[in-house]
């Protein structure tokens, strides 16, 4: 019997995944638990373990292609559970498995998600007239974020070609070049010199990530400027024994994240989520932060940031921005953020509007620390400040609890070394 593997979910809210490779092929016999094909979803690589011991029949989903959660990927042939069942030798089995062509997949009527049809109605498209990406040419939703972006109101019908009789499946045949496909690669002229660079699966995951978030969370942004001269003077006094006790650089980010919890405690709207229905306050809050390598940007998260100290905070940061850069995050480390801190300033930025990481509502980013000439107490001084930038979801937050939490951020950034 041909088991079906599909797509895992690998992490609340992912909703696809892009096969990046594929550890075998057909005819290769695997067992139970052996990894079949890597998967890059939420800006990490995920090995998918075989669900049944058996031989490789087909490979559904091909390297590069990115489909929904739950989508066919492969065919694994269960000589042993078929066998089992029916009481036939296990070699018998396979004899007449091999005697047998595969039956045809017949295509059946397009189904489409709650999300593509909303888009579709939103815009009035002719939902028949495009053509799907996913598996067996279902339309996703990104297909159809991708015609709205282009401009385009339709794409090319897409007909089902009825291989020979010998052939084991259907293949969908374009009866025109796409435009969405031409638009990418003729409109935009190439010139000598011109470097081309190959969009990786983890840049797609990301980019399809931040479209995602800008067409269904309404941003909105907000700042505050923070006087931390206390906070520098107090970290440059601590800088070099905590680095000679721990074996850590004292950053300002572990300073910065206790803050937001602290404030975060006050105003729990902002450690929430948007659930068309309902709105959930999360319990537990874990802070997502970013972490940039050579080619790309990933979110690891900090569990339980409220229970912990500067110096918990400092070695959570540490071993993440670790395991970022030798390439060894797992599902874990980087699902299950309540709210995201960007420490933006840590190369010069001075002023962001960050976009949100959905399915969080807000993400907040300390900019540059600068010294300005400020006045205080009708007198000028040169003091130690820097941005706080605020990006909401305003479905969600308004301006009022927006500006009560950054004030409260502000006044306990200000508060320490006093």
């Amino acid at each position: 019997m041909a088991e079906k593997v599909l797509m895992p979910q690998l992490g609340e809210s992912v909703t696809e995944g892009t096969i990046s490779k594929w550890l075998v092929k057909v005819g290769d016999t695997v067992n139970k638990y052996d990894p079949i094909c890597e998967v890059n979803t939420d800006k990490v690589n995920a090995e998918v373990p075989s669900s049944f011991t058996g031989t490789v029949t087909e490979i559904v989903v091909g390297e590069g292609e990115t489909v929904a959660v739950g989508t066919l990927i492969c065919y694994i042939s269960s000589v042993d559970a078929d066998a089992n069942r029916s009481g036939v030798p296990a070699e018998t089995m396979t004899n007449q498995l091999d005697q047998h062509h595969t039956t045809p997949i017949i295509p059946t009527k397009q189904r489409y998600s709650p999300a593509v049809l909303k888009l579709a109605q939103e815009h009035n498209l002719d939902l028949t007239r495009l053509t799907g990406t996913g598996a067996g040419g279902r339309i996703t939703r990104k297909d159809v974020l991708t015609v709205l972006e282009s401009g385009l109101q339709q794409a090319p019908v897409v007909t089902v070609v009825k291989q020979p009789q010998d052939a084991s499946t259907f293949v969908p045949t374009p009866k025109s070049p796409s435009p969405l496909t031409s638009k990418k690669t003729s409109e935009i002229p190439v010139t000598m010199g011109d470097q081309e660079i190959p969009v990786t699966s983890i840049r797609k995951t990301i980019a399809n990530r931040m479209v995602q978030s800008k067409h269904e969370a309404p941003h909105a942004w907000t700042m505050t400027e923070v006087d931390v001269t206390g906070l520098v003077r107090h970290r440059e006094q601590l800088r070099d024994q905590f680095k000679k006790n721990e074996g850590l650089n004292l950053t300002y980010l572990p300073f910065f994240i206790k803050a937001v919890v602290e404030a975060i405690k006050e105003y729990p709207i902002l450690n929430s989520v948007w659930a068309e229905d309902r709105i959930i306050i999360k319990k537990g809050i874990h802070i997502s932060i970013a972490v940039a390598t050579d080619d790309a940007l990933f979110v690891p998260v900090i569990r339980d940031a409220d229970q912990k100290n500067i110096l918990g905070l400092a070695k959570s940061i540490d071993e993440l921005v670790r395991k970022t850069r030798e390439g060894k995050l797992t599902v874990d480390d980087i699902t299950g953020g309540t709210f995201t801190c960007n420490n933006t300033g840590s190369f010069g930025s001075v002023l962001s509007a960050p976009i949100i990481n959905p399915p969080q509502v807000a993400i907040l980013t300390m900019e540059a620390i600068v010294k300005r000439p400020v006045v205080i107490d009708n007198m000028i001084a040169i003091r130690d400040m820097v941005n706080l930038c605020l990006s909401l979801d305003h479905r969600v937050l308004d301006g009022l609890v927006c500006g009560k939490f950054l004030q409260s951020v502000k006044k306990n950034l200000e508060g320490y070394g006093l």
